[in-house]
């Protein structure tokens, strides 16, 4: 696209401003602000909705319950190892975040958690797919989503530690895809004099993401029915379980979610429901105080606080989900150009577009809450200390015999 076209196409979304910097470019720079434009997707600004959510008719799930599964264990095991030895199953690992909020700089799976040796929650969470690819006797393929200011970084660690021991051919590395930021009237940011800002577009695009770097054949030729989507920041979480997988096939469910039973009702975990009669998460700040503090003998009605630990059926994703995940709209201290200098804010100036893995559940239709134990299979790194910190995460490995 040359600078006549550009310029008539950014004046007719209102995005004129982006070339206010243009003359006084490199010839290299010209070059790359033109293809950020050209390959920017302007259509998520129609998405700027600022209307307040309304939440409609909520009532409790019917959960697969620590109990159920006890009784359940060898029948649901059977029918996932199955399908894990046929290759069915496959892993996607949500690994584009940053660890800034642990005080370092760098990928947070590249965090040391160790004591006494080093240990990173890749080498954790590679050593639990490990463990169960050898009970399985098969390897699992693995999908690594990273970002675009973490991907080198991410995948020079994984090459430096030999994957961890895991075959090299079966992971996979992809980006995630980004949208614009822009201002609170809906203007887009430029990061730089000649670069377009933009953001990763939530975790709800993991899915459209794999399938745009061209990794979708990978799943048609190892005939892969089944995800496990996880994120990186569970350090006990297990992946491709085989009594999860089990359970959801068995019950017939489109996708799976893994759920804890919420220590209070306070706690800052999205809760599974049903919304108007379909599978849906809401956040902890979403809840109705009514619903929230509600009881059932001695129970939370509203308990079970979804991990970040899913299972989608892939044919569903590819009728479901094709062009209808909604954006959201989050407000974030956008660093950006201002009178020609590099502002980075302390307080929100605009918003980045983000998808929602929640929403995900919602479109699918149907969603079985699979409950596990909190101690045994969550233990989040969100900060580092306080509640659900490094320390608390390392206190719980320790309690479930991992050496740091």
């Amino acid at each position: 696209m040359d600078y006549g076209r550009t310029k008539i196409y950014l004046e007719e979304r209102g995005q004129a401003h982006l070339l206010k910097y243009y003359d006084g470019l490199t010839d290299e720079e010209k070059l790359q602000l033109l293809n950020d434009i050209e390959k920017t997707n302007f259509s998520v600004l129609k998405k700027l909705d600022k209307s307040i959510k309304k939440i409609g008719k909520i009532t409790p799930v019917n959960a697969v319950t620590v109990d159920d599964i006890k009784r359940r264990r060898l029948q649901f095991e059977n029918v996932g190892f199955n399908f894990l030895k046929e290759g069915k199953v496959a892993a996607v690992l949500l690994a584009g975040g940053q660890g800034s909020r642990l005080g370092y700089e760098g990928p947070k799976g590249t965090f040391d958690i160790g004591l006494t040796r080093k240990l990173s929650i890749f080498e954790l969470l590679i050593g639990n797919l490990s463990a169960v690819a050898e009970r399985a006797g098969r390897y699992i393929h693995l999908f690594v989503m990273t970002s675009v200011q973490n991907h080198g970084e991410t995948v020079k660690f994984f090459k430096e530690n030999n994957f961890f021991g895991y075959p090299q051919d079966l992971i996979h590395f992809f980006i995630q895809d980004v949208a614009p930021t822009c201002d609170f009237d809906g203007k887009v940011y430029l990061d730089r004099k000649h670069r377009i800002s933009l953001a990763a577009n939530g975790n709800g695009g993991w899915y459209s993401s794999l399938v745009n770097s061209g990794l979708a054949r990978v799943m048609e030729r190892e005939n892969i029915e089944w995800l496990n989507v996880f994120g990186v920041d569970n350090v006990l979480q297990k992946m491709c379980d085989p009594s999860f997988i089990g359970a959801t096939v068995l019950k017939r469910f489109r996708c799976g979610a893994k759920v804890v039973s919420k220590v209070c009702p306070e706690e800052k975990v999205g809760v599974i429901c049903n919304e108007d009669g379909k599978p849906t998460v809401l956040e902890y700040f979403e809840i109705p105080e009514n619903l929230k503090n509600k009881t059932k003998k001695g129970e939370l009605v509203y308990r079970f606080g979804v991990t970040l630990n899913y299972l989608f059926n892939v044919q569903d994703l590819n009728i479901t989900l094709s062009g209808r995940l909604p954006y959201h709209l989050a407000e974030k201290a956008i660093p950006h150009m201002e009178d020609g200098e590099r502002v980075t804010p302390k307080q929100p100036c605009g918003y980045k577009f983000e998808t929602l893995i929640v929403d995900m559940v919602k479109l699918m239709g149907s969603c079985l809450a699979y409950e596990v134990e909190r101690e045994k299979e969550f233990a989040p790194v969100k900060n580092l200390v306080g509640v659900d910190s490094v320390d608390t995460a390392r206190a719980l490995l320790i309690k479930n015999g991992i050496v740091l």
